[in-house]
C-alpha cells in the first residue's frame, strides 16, 4: 500500500490575486493533495479550490511616494546565518530532528523579501496577496508550508522561525495565509520560495484560539476504554476475527507481525475500511512507506480516509519525512479533541529508512540508535483522558534474513498494547486471515469487551489452546462462515466446544 504525495495541486484556486485589506479570511478546508478525510470540516482542513473573498486593494495617494525597490535576492549563502541555530524543528514540532545533516539543500534556498521586526515580511500598500494553504513543516532554522501534500514541492511557502514563534505555530499545523504576488519584471530565481506574509487561521481556528491550545505532551495517557469495532458485515471475516482475537480500542498502539507475503497488508486494509464505516467521525490516515505505486493506487480508490505515501523509488529522507509530518499532523488534531487513527505500512521499512539516513549499523547489538525515531513515532499513540485519542497500528516484517528487521520487530512490539501475529503455516494453507491466535492479544482487553463477551472469549481461547495454531484458526473460521454476526458466533461456539456453557 502506498501513495505518491508529489502530484502537484491544481493552481486554479489560487490563480486569481487576492488583494490585501484589513478583513480576515477564515477558510474551512485545506489544500493538501492526499487529504480525503470525511471529517475535513471538523479538523480545520481547507481547500483553496473554494473561492476566497478578495481583499480590498490599497493604493498609494501619489506615485512619488513609492518606496524604493528592495533587494529580494534570498540566496543559499545568505540563508546560512539568518536564523538562530538555537531554534530547531524538534523543539517546535516535537518530532525527530531530521533537518540536521540530512542533505536537505532543496529547502535551504528560501523565501524572498525582507522581514520586519515583528517577524513578518514587509509589505507595500500596492502589494497583491494570494491565498495559500498547507501543512507546516518545521526544520532546524526555518519552516515551510507544504502546499502539495506532505513532501517538499516547488510551490512550498517559506516561514521564518520568527513567524513560527509569533503565531505559536507547531509542526503539523494546517495553516491558511497569504503570500505576496511577484511584481512584473521581478527576478523570480528558481532557487527561491515565496514567503508567508500573513496567517489567517491555524487548524480552522483563529490565531488567538490556536495560541491557547494545550500541548500534546501535556495530555494524560490512559488505557483505551472505547472500542473501534472491526466487524462490518457477515462476509467481512477478517474484521470479525479481529474483534474476537484482538479487540481494538481508541488510542491503541498495535502491531501486525509476520513473515513476508502472509497477508499483513490485507489485514491493515480491512481495518481501514472498518474504521471508515464504524467510526466516521474519526480522522483516518493511512501512511505507506517505500511502497509499490500499484498498491498505493488500489488503496486510494478504496480507502475513505487520508492516504499519505512515498513510493519505493524515493529517498530514505522522503520516507521519514512523510511519516514524521503525518504523525505530527495527527497530534495537532488530538490536541483539538479529535480521535485519529493512523495505519502504517510498514514500521519495518520506516526503521530501515532511518537506518540509511542516520548511517546506523545492520541491527547489531550496541548500534541501535537508528531505532529511536521509529519507537518515538510509534509511542505517540495514546488515549487521552477526557479528550481525543491517537491510535497507531503498523506492520512489522520478520523472517527476512536481515538481522536488523528482527531487532525492529522485537523493540517496537515490546512497546505495543496490541499484538497480532500472522502465521506462515496458515498463510501457506490459504487460511485468511492467517492469524496465530495463541500469540495474538490485546492488553487489558477486559476494558473493551462486555463482561459476558470477555468470559466467552476467554473460554474459547482456553479450549483452543490444546490444539495447533492452524487447527484452532480453522475452528474459528468455520464458525464465522456459519454465522451472520459475532453474537451468533459466540453463542454457537459456547455450545460446540467442550467446557463452554453459555
Amino acid at each position: 500500500m502506498d501513495l505518491d504525495n508529489q502530484e502537484p495541486t491544481s493552481n486554479e484556486a489560487v490563480s486569481q490575486p487576492r488583494k490585501r485589506g484589513s478583513r480576515r479570511v477564515v477558510s474551512t478546508e485545506l489544500a493538501v493533495d492526499s487529504v480525503t478525510s470525511p471529517s475535513a470540516e471538523a479538523t480545520g482542513e481547507v481547500n483553496p479550490s473554494g473561492a476566497a473573498p478578495e481583499r480590498p486593494r490599497r493604493r498609494r495617494a501619489q506615485a512619488d511616494e513609492a518606496a524604493p525597490a528592495r533587494d529580494e535576492s534570498a540566496t543559499e549563502s545568505s540563508d546560512e546565518g539568518s536564523d538562530s541555530g538555537d531554534d530547531n524543528g524538534d523543539d517546535q514540532g516535537n518530532g525527530f530532528n531530521r533537518g540536521r545533516g540530512r542533505g536537505r539543500g532543496r529547502d535551504r534556498r528560501r523565501g524572498r523579501g525582507s522581514f520586519g521586526e515583528d517577524g513578518d515580511p514587509e509589505i507595500s500598500d500596492d502589494d497583491v496577496l494570494i491565498p495559500i494553504g498547507g501543512i507546516l513543516d518545521v526544520l532546524d532554522n526555518y519552516a515551510f508550508v507544504r502546499t502539495q501534500g506532505y513532501l517538499p514541492g516547488s510551490t512550498d511557502v517559506y516561514v521564518s522561525l520568527g513567524q513560527v514563534k509569533k503565531y505559536n505555530l507547531r509542526k503539523g499545523d494546517a495553516v491558511i495565509g497569504a503570500i505576496r504576488q511577484p511584481r512584473d519584471g521581478e527576478n523570480q530565481g528558481r532557487q527561491k520560495y515565496n514567503a508567508l506574509v500573513s496567517v489567517d487561521s491555524v487548524n480552522g481556528q483563529t490565531i488567538d484560539e490556536a495560541a491557547s491550545r494545550v500541548d500534546f505532551q501535556a495530555l494524560t495517557a490512559v488505557y483505551p476504554t472505547e472500542r473501534l469495532r472491526m466487524e462490518t458485515s457477515a462476509e467481512n471475516i477478517t474484521g470479525r476475527v479481529l474483534d474476537i482475537v484482538t479487540p481494538v480500542g481508541k488510542g491503541q498502539r498495535g502491531v501486525i507481525v509476520g513473515a513476508p507475503k502472509t497477508g499483513k497488508s490485507m489485514i491493515l486494509s480491512a481495518m481501514a475500511t472498518a474504521v471508515a464505516e464504524n467510526a466516521p467521525d474519526a480522522h483516518l490516515m493511512v501512511v505507506l512507506i517505500d511502497e509499490h505505486p500499484e498498491a498505493i493506487t488500489e488503496l486510494q480508490r478504496h480507502a475513505k480516509g487520508e492516504v499519505i505515501a512515498s513510493t519505493f523509488d524515493r529517498s530514505a529522507d522522503d520516507h521519514t519525512t512523510i511519516a514524521e509530518l503525518a504523525v505530527e499532523r495527527a497530534k495537532r488534531l488530538v490536541e483539538l479533541g479529535h480521535d485519529v487513527v493512523v495505519l502504517v505500512d510498514s514500521l519495518t521499512r520506516l526503521a530501515r529508512a532511518y537506518q540509511q539516513s542516520l548511517g546506523g549499523g545492520r541491527g547489531l547489538s550496541g548500534d541501535t540508535a537508528w531505532l529511536y525515531p521509529t519507537k518515538k513515532l510509534f509511542g505517540a499513540a495514546r488515549n487521552v483522558e477526557n479528550g481525543g485519542s491517537l491510535t497507531i497500528i503498523g506492520t512489522l516484517v520478520t523472517d527476512t534474513g536481515i538481522q536488523g528487521d528482527d531487532v525492529v520487530a522485537s523493540e517496537v512490539a515490546g512497546s505495543a498494547t496490541l499484538e497480532l501475529h500472522v502465521s506462515h503455516e496458515a498463510a501457506a494453507a490459504r487460511m485468511f486471515p492467517a492469524l496465530d491466535i495463541s500469540h495474538s492479544a490485546t492488553r487489558k482487553d477486559d476494558q473493551l469487551l462486555a463482561k459476558d463477551e470477555a468470559g466467552v472469549v476467554a473460554d474459547i481461547r482456553k479450549a483452543l489452546g490444546a490444539t495447533s495454531s492452524t487447527a484452532g484458526l480453522g475452528v474459528i473460521l468455520e464458525g464465522m462462515k456459519a454465522t451472520a454476526s459475532n453474537v451468533e458466533f459466540l453463542v454457537a461456539m459456547g455450545k460446540k466446544l467442550p467446557g463452554l456453557g453459555l
